[in-house]
């Protein structure tokens, strides 16, 4: 065995037992562990790591009846944050199932120099129709090249409102332009 699997298998054995100071050192301990495991695999997401950690430290306190004694305890663990990992992937391929990528809205933004007054007129009557909680973050970041940030604090709406209603505006605009082709 490892120093590191001896480390936490001490630990843990200490916190079944009852050792609730042992427990928690284990808990510590294995937390930084994980949060470089799930940083390593998840470079173009680190925003999900901390919960994809917080989450197999629940499963692994949830499931700590199951784990057997004899058995390597980084194993166990493994097979668990691997299972949180293999979530991930699935809710996040259901929800890219389910919404299409903003690429293809964009191209609606991409017109020849040569019809740009006439694009802009046809940009500005679909604009128009849009209700303020799109238009306005469309017209302010994709428009006028503000930040989201920035958007925010003029609209008064939240950073997070103010990238949905781009992304629907996006969405509403495509649908416009499809039934305008």
């Amino acid at each position: 065995m490892t120093a590191t699997e001896n480390e936490l298998h001490g630990l843990f054995v200490a916190g079944l037992d009852g050792d609730g100071a042992a427990y928690h050192r284990f808990l510590q301990r294995l937390a930084a562990l994980l949060r470089g495991y799930f940083r390593r695999r998840l470079q173009q997401l680190p925003d999900e790591v901390e919960d994809l950690v917080q989450e197999t430290l629940m499963a692994v306190h949830t499931q700590r009846q199951t784990y057997r004694r004899g058995e390597p305890l980084t194993a166990w663990v493994h097979a668990l944050a691997r299972y949180k990992l293999v979530d991930l992937w699935r809710r996040r391929a259901r929800h890219e199932a389910l919404n299409d990528p903003l690429d293809d809205e964009l191209e609606l933004f991409a017109q020849p120099d040569s019809e740009t007054g006439e694009a802009r007129r046809d940009l500005g009557h679909m604009l128009a129709q849009l209700p303020d909680h799109q238009r306005l973050p469309i017209q302010h970041t994709k428009l006028e090249g503000l930040s989201v940030a920035e958007a925010a604090q003029l609209t008064g709406m939240s950073e997070s409102a103010i990238k949905v209603g781009v992304h629907r505006g996006l969405k509403a605009l495509a649908r416009q332009w499809k039934g305008l082709a």
